[in-house]
């Protein structure tokens, strides 16, 4: 499989609530590599936003679930082709 740039070739954007610090954030992050084969997640309390990049389409309603499992809320997803 070929890599379309360094990012992946998807990037999906959550409406995270509920993240209040750094801490928060590394759980999200950690949810999400661990259930999902992404390239990069990165979240951000500030924004209420995490940022996942994959060369693969992703299941919504399980990512929904995996985050909500953690103690979070995904208001929206918004999918990327590149």
């Amino acid at each position: 499989m070929a890599l379309f740039g360094p990012k992946g070739k998807y990037v999906y954007t959550l409406d995270v609530q509920g993240m209040m610090c750094g801490m928060c954030e590394a759980h999200v992050n950690d949810i999400v590599r661990k259930s999902f084969d992404v390239i990069k997640v990165k979240s951000s309390h500030l924004k209420n936003q995490t940022l996942i990049y994959t060369n693969n389409e992703l299941d919504e309603e399980q990512l929904k679930n995996a985050i909500k499992a953690t103690g979070y809320e995904v208001r929206s997803i918004n999918k990327e082709v590149r």
